[in-house]
């Protein structure tokens, strides 16, 4: 459309059957694709693309951080360069496997693939790519850790010292509940049903 050229895709091949058959699957893929746009992305651009229309409208504020982490510090740096529909499997297989060299954990790895899968995802959907290549990738497992639990015998210890510090009232719902830190942090008093005795959890802060 921008400059009203055809675009031309060639194949090669050793016999006249194999330039058919390549032939074949050349135009049956671009029957798939929005060949207009499907070269016109490297992953960084579709990347930025995709956060700023599909993902940031419909994420939390305290997600976006995580999202911009994963997206400015791991994925452009990683493999933004590359062009949108020339990345492979093997290429995303690669650059997780780098995170994972960089000692970043399991779950930081499998966040950032959740993120690019998504955003790939998208991009089957447009037409612009015919797979998704982050389909296929192998990912590290979580690391189970033992829970850590307070002792018995410094529960009243620490109750004691909460309350000398006005805070028994914080420290004995966290230890009784196993609320987060973020959630205890947003409680209101009207989120306080005294005459049924529930406390309604709906929000959180950082």
């Amino acid at each position: 459309p921008e400059t009203g050229k055809a675009i031309i895709k060639n194949v090669l091949g050793k016999t006249q059957a194999e330039v058919k058959e390549k032939l074949k699957t050349a135009i049956s893929e671009s029957q798939k694709l929005d060949i207009a746009k499907a070269g016109s992305y490297t992953v960084a651009s579709w990347m930025k693309t995709w956060y700023e229309v599909y993902a940031e409208p419909r994420i939390r504020p305290n997600t976006k951080a995580y999202y911009t982490n994963y997206i400015e510090n791991h994925i452009i740096p990683g493999i933004g360069s590359v062009p949108l529909d020339k990345l492979t499997t093997i290429q995303i297989q690669r650059f997780y496997n780098k995170l994972k060299d960089k000692s970043l954990s399991p779950r930081v790895v499998r966040g950032v693939h959740m993120l690019l899968h998504n955003c790939l995802e998208q991009a089957v959907a447009e037409r612009l790519i015919l797979s998704n290549p982050a389909q296929g990738c192998k990912l590290p497992q979580l690391e189970k850790k033992e829970m850590k639990i307070l002792p018995q015998e410094k529960i009243g210890m620490y109750l004691a010292e909460a309350e000398r510090r006005g805070l028994l009232a914080a420290f004995y719902l966290e230890l009784t509940t196993g609320l987060r830190r973020g959630e205890l942090l947003a409680l209101q008093w009207t989120d306080l049903d005294v005459e049924s005795k529930t406390l309604s959890i709906t929000k959180q802060v950082n």
